[in-house]
């Protein structure tokens, strides 16, 4: 059952939300919060509770097949030619195509990202309607630098991730489970009613891994639209074809963290694969969807000149020179707290090979005050948008063209 919020009780619980990213103490006093670091027979008690309660309201989950399916969709989970005529598994299977880990997950089960559940033979989503952290952030802070520099975003996450990043700094939430939190339940309505009371352009998804929670973003999006209100996302990129083309019609840009330029890495680092997140680059920049893309450079992991020249080198080649692309530096975090701040001359390499292959707008990331923090001309190389940390301190765009010299800058301006 829903909770019927008025506009300022929403909007005052998502100050209360918003405390759970930043740590407070609320979150760790939760006895399934403690059970999921700890251990412990209260908390886990607690969990089992709270978890009954999300199945009970759970909806059907979208991109999924299932081994008891009438239509016979065999070929989803066992490839073409596997058809065969009254096949029973004797369990009920479900495999989700939601992203590309594509678990095939038993009754009562759920996938890696554990946010979608098989119960009887169907997937359930319990992070629908469930956001943990509310905030309003700058857009710059996503980052997004080429479009609407300067606005502020509306922004939102769930539990849960399909990914493992050894480096994640939200890891307290993208690591968990929707019943790690309190179980209010806020309408997709709700969250638009809240951007329009915050009087901000923006919707944002972001946090943890927004494809985990694709119909509640969905939802919104659509209904944001109608407001006025535009979408995007903060996505790992893993998410399979189907979903990423609805995404791409729903939502107004997308930024995309290639995490490194290497197969190993992304299995030894992150438990995924990089050629999904490749794939979904390029889906993005074919589509009309406005595209950035960020590259946490971790030291000795992913910040080689090799791997660096081969990210610049795919990008231009696939996606093209104008894609922004984000140096960022990495903080110690989560399972690498034996690795130093990426050292901002790396960044600066980074930055440097990028531009020498012809990328026209990269940046140094997470450095406040650095140079590389500013939009500059392509052609006559003048500052166009000027940045501090994440504030916009000038804009010489004039229609979306640089003032000093008329060149179109590539990005959503208005």
């Amino acid at each position: 059952m829903s909770i019927d919020l008025s506009r300022r009780n929403f909007l005052r619980n998502s100050a209360g939300y918003s405390l759970i990213i930043s740590g407070a103490c609320a979150l760790f006093s939760s006895p399934a919060w403690l059970q999921w670091l700890f251990g412990g027979s209260a908390g886990s008690a607690a969990a089992s509770g709270k978890l009954d309660q999300l199945i009970k309201t759970a909806p059907r989950a979208r991109f999924w097949a299932s081994s008891t399916d009438a239509a016979g969709r065999c070929v989803e989970c066992h490839g073409p030619g596997a058809y065969r005529d009254n096949f029973d598994h004797g369990r009920e299977f479900v495999k989700c195509l939601l992203c590309s880990q594509e678990c095939v997950i038993e009754a009562g089960k759920r996938g890696r990202c554990g946010t979608r559940i098989n119960i009887d033979g169907e997937l359930r989503t319990l992070s629908y309607g469930h956001p943990i952290s509310i905030h309003v952030d700058p857009i710059e802070k996503k980052p997004f630098y080429h479009f609407l520099p300067g606005s502020q975003a509306f922004s939102l996450a769930t539990a849960g991730c399909p990914l493992s990043c050894q480096f994640c700094q939200n890891w307290e939430i993208s690591q968990s489970r929707p019943e790690d939190f309190p179980l209010s339940f806020v309408e997709p309505d709700q969250i638009v009613d809240g951007a329009v009371g915050s009087d901000v352009p923006i919707i944002a998804y972001t946090y943890n891994e927004p494809t985990v929670f694709t119909e509640y973003l969905l939802d919104i999006a659509r209904l944001g639209r109608e407001q006025g209100k535009r979408s995007v996302i903060i996505s790992c990129g893993f998410m399979n074809e189907a979903p990423l083309a609805e995404m791409c019609e729903a939502l107004d840009a997308i930024k995309i963290d290639l995490k490194g330029f290497s197969r190993e890495f992304y299995r030894k680092v992150c438990s995924a694969e990089l050629e999904p997140v490749l794939r979904s680059i390029k889906q993005v920049a074919d589509s009309d969807t406005h595209l950035e893309i960020v590259n946490l450079v971790v030291p000795t992991l992913n910040d080689s000149d090799e791997m660096l020249t081969g990210l610049a080198d795919w990008i231009v080649s696939e996606v093209g020179p104008d894609v922004p692309v984000h140096f960022t530096r990495f903080h110690p975090d989560y399972k690498l707290l034996n690795l130093p701040p990426t050292p901002v001359k790396t960044l600066e390499r980074a930055r440097e090979i990028a531009m020498g292959k012809g990328i026209h707008y990269a940046f140094v990331g997470n450095v406040p005050g650095h140079p590389g923090n500013n939009t500059y001309c392509p052609k006559c190389n003048n500052v166009v948008i000027e940045r501090q940390g994440f504030f916009v301190r000038a804009n010489n765009l004039v229609d979306g063209k640089c003032k000093f010299c008329g060149e179109p800058i590539a990005g959503i301006w208005k």
